[in-house]
């Protein structure tokens, strides 16, 4: 069997291990999350590498002596999933450390990049670049557990300081490469990103007899907000209360999503939106409630390490990545992969053999040259 296909195959494995039946899903310190841990540090420990779990919960497979070159990926998954957002990062990256036998290496499982169960991106990753926040601690999922509770020892000692470089493969999540006909692209920067929650509140009435020139309708100021947005960001959910047929709408609240490699351009884009959100509530006399969530500065990847892939492609990310993480402290770089359609976070995520075996090959290089 060739290395590709037993990452296809490996991969089709983990796709089975899942908290729920006939979907997959994997969140942080579930049983789920241990069993793939053990099927994951069961082929580490096939392949040479001693095996440890940290205080985090990442599983880490290492060979040599010395600063490691790291590499890595992520093992949980969101909610009726795909099977290679992640673990093929993983596994790629297992199949090239069994070629590469002369140099101490380090691959990491990440626990937890989504944020599926606890709303904390990058909490496999963050306590091993010493990024932990303590507030996280407090955090309670769906049924009332906190992440202090199934939390499997003191994030802090996760940390590390002893680090060469960082390199991760993961498919695209994206249609570019697809559509350049490329297998493979260098990732030059993860998006920043900034999110708001935007509402829009005007007066609920009788849909049958307040008349159309003295509504005050929310959904309609929404809306056309909603399309200035088209083109700059994403509106990915919008709520209208009190959300009967024959009520005029009173209350609309939006997400916004907006995305891009360059930091300065992102925030002014935001800031022509907010602009244009306040310029329709006042032509339709509503009011306007703009509050500001997350602001996640763009990251650079190291543009040396980009090349000794041997690829020539360069495409930024619009998605996090660990990479986002482990970038904070040493140079870092990432590889995508050729996935079907551009679709991730599906269970139609698809990636062809002949692609994983370039990525295989890819990584070897990276890792005989660095």
């Amino acid at each position: 069997m060739s290395d590709a296909a037993t990452v296809l195959e490996r991969c089709a494995a983990l796709g089975e291990v899942s908290e729920e039946p006939g979907l997959l899903m994997r969140r942080y310190g579930t049983d789920a999350m241990r069993r793939a841990n053990d099927l994951v540090g069961g082929w580490m420990f096939a392949a040479g590498l001693d095996v440890r779990e940290d205080t985090i919960g990442n599983i880490i497979g290492r060979r040599g002596v010395g600063r490691p070159v790291v590499l890595g990926s992520h093992l949980d998954t969101v909610r009726d999933a795909g099977r290679y957002d992640g673990p093929l990062g993983v596994l790629v990256a297992l199949a090239a450390i069994e070629r590469v036998r002369d140099r101490t290496l380090e691959l990491y499982g990440f626990a937890d990049e989504e944020g599926l169960r606890f709303g904390t991106a990058y909490l496999g990753s963050a306590p091993v670049v010493g990024r932990f926040d303590p507030d996280w601690l407090a955090l309670r999922d769906d049924d009332g557990v906190a992440l202090a509770d199934v939390l499997p020892g003191d994030p802090a000692l996760a940390a590390r300081d002893d680090l060469l470089v960082y390199a991760e493969v993961h498919i695209e999540q994206g249609p570019v490469l697809e559509r350049l006909g490329e297998p493979l692209g260098v990732v030059t920067a993860i998006n920043g990103q900034s999110h708001a929650t935007v509402a829009f509140t005007g007066e609920a009435g009788h849909a049958g007899t307040v008349p159309m020139d003295m509504r005050r309708d929310a959904l309609h100021a929404a809306a056309e907000w909603v399309l200035a947005v088209e083109g700059t960001g994403t509106v990915g959910r919008v709520d209208v209360a009190p959300g009967a047929r024959n009520v005029i709408p009173g209350e609309v609240t939006c997400t916004l999503d907006v995305r891009d490699p360059d930091d300065a351009t992102r925030r002014a884009a935001v800031a022509r939106l907010r602009a244009e959100a306040e310029d329709v509530a006042a032509r339709r006399r509503v009011q306007l409630t703009w509050t500001e969530g997350t602001d996640m500065a763009a990251v650079a990847l190291d543009e040396y390490l980009g090349g000794l892939w041997g690829v020539d492609v360069r495409l930024p990310s619009g998605a996090g990545h660990d990479a986002a993480m482990l970038a904070t402290v040493v140079p870092a770089t990432m590889l995508f992969v050729r996935c079907a359609g551009g679709i991730s976070h599906n269970p139609a995520e698809s990636v062809e053999e002949a692609d994983v075996a370039a990525a295989i090959d890819a990584l070897e290089r990276f890792l005989r040259a660095v």
